[in-house]
């Protein structure tokens, strides 16, 4: 499947840019500030129920008019280039909207043909992003008969049949079996290693966010919560060790010689904090000098899931008091 390139660098404007974006709804205040500049190939949009995720995702197809701040999408304001803004985007919604006795072709050719695609260039299209997704053989189906894995990705198949430069996927793998989520991934990374396109994934599942993103944005209660690089995060993170050891005595007191901050929990259990200049070695070296035996020992760096929580913990603030790498 085709999808529209364009030129990338550090010169070219962020994929979208939020400046103090204030969003209200029936009067009520939803999105509070959002300030932001995102950059990644794939975005993950996290946050609790409630915390403004369909909101934003909402007001970026226009949607929604803002009440407050500015936006950019490619360095298109929201407010002036809406319409231009929309032909560059594709929408999975999580909802289904689909016509139901119209067949799987019909719809999806449909919907490129709304998306500004000539009749003769959205049939081809159309076919070639059933066969992307997998439902080659399902096209002249109703989309009514199909199942809620099929459906997934009829809703992904009208979502890249333009060749759009911005895809929003809003929940893409909610209700699919295993085989269908590791599909749905698959489809997702490959769509994120597409010269020029770039994703922006609102999920609930934080592994699939996980396996997919390089940015994530996670929001609460309509504020800007934390923004990180997922591979930048994870190298700045500090390695927390487990050690299980038999016989000697000091070892404690070498690791903190060696700036180790550490936890002893008796039976020659150890837990502690491993300083990122420190390599393994070093640790091995300090056992055979005070007769230990290590005989088991596993470590792990912070996940998303404790990126997440640490979010949710803390304290809501300004957008202009939020650190860029964390909460």
């Amino acid at each position: 499947m085709n999808l529209a390139e364009a030129t990338t660098g550090s010169s070219v404007p962020p994929v979208i840019a939020l400046d103090d974006v204030r969003v209200s709804l029936g009067g009520r205040p939803v999105l509070k500030g959002l300030t932001c500049e995102l950059r990644g190939k794939c975005i993950g949009l996290l946050g609790p129920n409630g915390a403004g995720k369909s909101t934003l995702i909402n007001t970026l197809l226009g949607f929604h008019p803002l009440t407050g701040g500015t936006a950019q999408v490619f360095g298109r304001d929201l407010g002036s280039d809406s319409n231009e803004i929309r032909s560059t985007i594709g929408y999975m919604p999580e909802s289904d909207a689909f016509i139901a006795d119209m067949t799987g072709v019909a719809f999806v050719r449909y919907m490129a043909e709304l998306a500004g695609l000539p009749a003769r260039l959205a049939k081809e299209r159309t076919h070639e992003a059933f066969l992307y997704v997998g439902l080659g053989e399902a096209r002249y189906r109703k989309v009514g008969s199909y199942s809620l894995g099929m459906k997934q990705m009829a809703k992904l198949a009208q979502a890249i049949v333009h060749g759009p430069r911005l895809l929003l996927l809003d929940e893409p793998t909610n209700g699919l079996d295993p085989p269908g989520r590791l599909r749905m991934l698959k489809l997702i990374r490959e769509i994120r290693d597409t010269p020029g396109v770039h994703l922006v994934v609102s999920s609930h599942l934080l592994r699939d966010v996980e396996e997919c993103c390089d940015e994530v944005v996670i929001l609460k209660n309509g504020l800007l919560s934390a923004r990180c690089n997922l591979a930048e995060e994870r190298r700045a993170q500090r390695k927390f060790l487990e050690l299980e050891t038999i016989g000697g005595a000091g070892f404690p007191e070498a690791l903190e010689g060696l700036g180790c901050e550490y936890a002893s929990f008796g039976n020659g259990r150890l837990k502690l904090v491993l300083p990122d200049h420190l390599p393994i070695q070093k640790l091995y070296a300090a056992a055979a000098e005070k007769g230990v035996q290590i005989r088991r020992f596993s470590y792990r760096r912070d996940s998303l899931e404790d990126i997440f929580l640490r979010a949710m913990e803390t304290p809501e603030a300004p957008p202009e008091e939020v650190a860029h790498g964390g909460a």
